[in-house]
């Protein structure tokens, strides 16, 4: 434990040290304010730009604080997905590439103290700015849109928050098999997208699928009710982090001992 702790302190400074406590919050509020506000001030903007060809006919539709958070969510699911991936894939794939992960390891490190070291720091940035950024969509949204029970909507991060900690469990897991930041990237990438496209053409069978975590979060925002497969999603989600962790430590630890 006293090894995990150190080694954490390490990685939280040296996230403090290359700004993406500055940073990652920035792009992930930008990323989820964006599009609500965009689509509130459409009008105006066209109206600025010269307005439409005379005789067409332009109407909004009326969105709903709720339509308006999903606008959040759809652009973290797409845009914040690759930034997780970006600042994540050099963070055990670097340094096996570099030579310095057998220099923290000949201490001796412990395997999962330098493995979950490196997970816990990367989620606590992740999540720490994610809730800022929801925190800041929710505000704009209430006062351009309509409010949003607190209750509900801090149920709805926390559990869309499981997804985010997926997609960086499985960034983790291909820094295990690869060096190269590159295939890291691409791998988490499109293993997120399979999910995702897994679960949109078998919907009925892979109802408790991670990615459907959000679908069933907006569902709980328009009933109030947390159905039981939301439940499942969440825990399938959970069950697949821990196998992705036990899995990342085993092959790191095999690779190691081979090299």
């Amino acid at each position: 434990m006293r090894q995990w702790k150190t080694l954490f302190k390490n990685e939280m400074v040296g996230h403090f040290r290359d700004r993406k406590w500055i940073w990652v919050p920035l792009v992930l509020i930008l990323i989820a304010v964006m599009d609500p506000v965009m689509n509130y001030y459409l009008p105006q903007i066209l109206d600025k730009v010269g307005g439409l060809p005379e005789g067409a006919v332009f109407q909004m539709p009326e969105f709903t604080g709720i339509d308006a958070i999903q606008m959040s969510i759809s652009q973290l699911s797409s845009l914040g997905v690759l930034i997780i991936a970006l600042i994540s894939m050099g963070t055990i794939a670097g340094e096996r590439k570099s030579g310095i992960a057998e220099l923290i390891l000949v201490k001796p490190v412990a395997y999962p103290a330098y493995i979950l070291s490196k997970w816990a720091a990367l989620l606590v940035l992740i999540i720490a700015s994610y809730v800022l950024a929801m925190l800041f969509a929710w505000y704009y949204i209430g006062i351009l849109y309509d409010t949003i029970p607190i209750g509900d909507f801090l149920v709805m991060t926390a559990l869309y928050g499981l997804w985010l900690t997926l997609v960086l469990t499985v960034s983790i897991f291909y820094n295990t098999i690869f060096k190269s930041s590159g295939l890291v990237t691409f791998s988490t990438i499109a293993t997120i997208i399979l999910i995702s496209v897994g679960s949109s053409l078998f919907g009925e069978k892979l109802s408790y699928s991670p990615s459907n975590i959000s679908n069933h979060s907006f569902e709980f925002l328009h009933t109030g009710e947390i159905s039981s497969s939301l439940i499942g999603s969440a825990v399938t989600t959970v069950i697949a982090c821990l196998i992705l962790l036990l899995l990342s430590i085993y092959i790191f630890r095999t690779k190691e001992h081979a090299g």
